[in-house]
């Protein structure tokens, strides 16, 4: 199944509605940096689909730093049997520049 691109602003309400389970694929240091509230960190680099946590009834979108290891997780997600399609097109790096909310430190 194809990876859907998600907007920030997709992506910023379904986390105020909590319909989202964000999972950051960033490595630690990065996410330690700046990282979405309310986002899980998993890094791609030992990416297991089986550690994301039951998502409720949410819907898992995944994220990076510009968009590209978010794919490849969603793909690693799908070919291990998980229904999980979606990720935030243009990463942490869009949500900055589209003025959303991030923590830092």
């Amino acid at each position: 199944m194809p990876v859907q691109d998600l907007s920030t602003d997709d992506v910023a309400r379904g986390l105020s509605a909590d319909s989202i389970l964000l999972i950051d694929v960033r490595e630690p240091h990065e996410f330690q940096m700046a990282h979405i509230p309310g986002s899980l960190n998993l890094p791609l680099s030992s990416f297991d689909p089986r550690a994301i946590p039951n998502p409720d009834g949410k819907r898992v979108v995944f994220m990076c730093a510009a968009g590209m290891r978010s794919l490849q997780a969603s793909e690693i997600a799908q070919t291990s049997g998980k229904p999980y399609d979606a990720h935030l097109a243009g990463g942490i790096k869009g949500w900055v520049m589209d003025g959303q909310d991030i923590v830092r430190g």
